[in-house]
Order: structure tokens, then C-alpha cells, then sequence
């Protein structure tokens, strides 16, 4: 290989970094302008409530609603949830209203340091609700399967909430995108289910974090091509 195609060769690994790079940097841009509008959302006042059908038909913002759902017998387990500073859980079981199925957030378990799952007694029947309809847990990056199966029968174990994943398991006999992508985070003062809060932005990171991450990333596509331009220029001066 003649020295001009391996400068060619090094130019084109270096720009295909920086693309790279550039790409993290615009992914991480994207999740804090995602975030700061979510939290220039200002939530509804309780007295205001939508029935469960009017939420998922408008526009996907914060809405509060109060409807009676049927529970059914289906319940997703979400990994890797902190709270005050503690790892565990969040519950997630799936209820229906007016022929809608959507997941319902019961709330944060602790995990103990085996790792072993705690014991998940569904709710059942219908049930007169209210909480926020709001977007789910940020998924991160998608690595691995979304789901698996766990010894207690209708209870799955989730990594993130990939909702057609979700839909395909529970057998809902409805397709995919019929599972909404919002999620129903029931009201902290109701007594049902476990530990919980209406934090927007829980177990993630502030916008401001993703802009320090976006900066970096820029910053190291920008050193790349300095990097190849320097190098390029000692050989041609060799």
C-alpha cells in the first residue's frame, strides 16, 4: 500500500470517528431538549381529570385523569430504579377501560442484594383511579432482550419498557401499537400498590447533564480531526 492511500485510509477512519462521535453528541443534544420540554410542561391540577380514553386521545402531554379500570393479570417488573439511593423496582401492571389497555405504575419495590424478586400479588377487579399521563422511564440505549420471564407466572422482568415487546408478551390479543406509549403513574395518596412519587424526570439524568455529555462528545470529534490533520501534515513535511 503506497504512502497516499494510507493517508486516504487514516482520513476516512478519522472522519468515520468523528461522525461517530458527532452522532453521540446530537443523540444527547435530542434527550435535552426531549427533557426540558417535559419539564416546561406544567402538570394539571387534580380537579381536572380526564377519563383514560380522552387522555390517550390527546395531545401527548401531561394530563391527570380519573377513570375506573379493570386490573388484569399481567405485571412488567422494570430493572435498575433507584430511589433515595437505593436499587430496586418499578411495578407495572397492565388494566383496561372502554376495550383501552395501558400499564398503570403502582409504584417503586427495593431489591435485596441476592437479587431475588419480591412477590407480586396483582390487583384485581375494577377500580376507580387517578394519577398523571405521562411518558415512561427513559429506555437508555437498547441492549439485550427487553423482557424475561420470571418464576411467578404473568410476571415479567424488564430491562426497559419497550412497549411492542411488552404488548407481544402480554398477549393482548391487540396489535402492538394499541399499547400506548404514555404510561397512567397512579396518585401517591391513593392506597394501592407501593412507594411512589410523580417526579417527571425520575432515575434519569437532568437536561444539563446531557448537554455536559453532548460537549464532550463534540469535543472529541473535534480532537480526532485535529489529531488526522496534524499527523497528515508531519508526513507530508516527512
Amino acid at each position: 500500500m503506497t504512502r497516499q492511500h494510507t493517508g486516504l485510509l487514516g482520513w476516512l477512519l478519522a472522519l468515520a470517528v468523528a461522525a461517530l462521535f458527532s452522532a453521540l453528541g446530537a443523540w444527547q443534544l435530542q434527550r435535552m431538549h426531549d427533557k426540558q420540554a417535559l419539564l416546561a410542561q406544567v402538570p394539571p391540577e387534580r380537579g381536572h381529570g380526564l377519563a383514560l380514553a380522552q387522555a390517550m386521545r390527546a395531545p401527548a402531554t401531561l394530563h391527570w385523569v380519573h377513570d375506573t379500570l379493570e386490573f388484569l393479570p399481567a405485571t412488567v417488573l422494570l430493572d435498575n430504579q433507584l430511589r433515595d439511593g437505593r436499587p430496586g423496582l418499578k411495578v407495572y401492571q397492565a388494566a383496561r377501560a372502554e376495550g383501552d389497555v395501558v400499564l398503570v405504575d403502582l409504584g417503586w419495590l427495593p431489591l435485596p442484594g441476592d437479587r431475588r424478586l419480591p412477590s407480586i400479588v396483582p390487583l384485581q377487579g375494577r377500580i376507580e383511579v387517578q394519577g398523571l399521563w405521562a411518558p415512561p422511564p427513559s429506555p437508555g440505549l437498547a441492549l439485550g432482550p427487553a423482557l424475561a420471564a420470571t418464576a411467578q407466572p404473568r410476571v415479567w422482568l424488564a430491562t426497559r419498557l419497550d412497549i411492542p415487546a411488552i404488548a407481544a408478551q402480554l398477549q393482548l390479543q391487540l396489535p402492538a401499537a394499541a399499547l400506548p406509549g404514555q404510561v397512567l403513574r397512579l396518585d401517591p395518596a391513593m392506597p394501592l400498590g407501593y412507594a411512589r412519587d410523580l417526579e417527571l424526570l425520575p432515575n434519569t439524568l437532568p437536561p444539563s447533564r446531557h448537554l455536559g455529555y453532548a460537549v464532550q462528545w463534540f469535543a472529541m470529534a473535534l480532537a480526532v480531526l485535529v489529531i488526522a490533520g496534524v499527523l497528515h501534515v508531519r508526513r507530508r513535511g516527512r
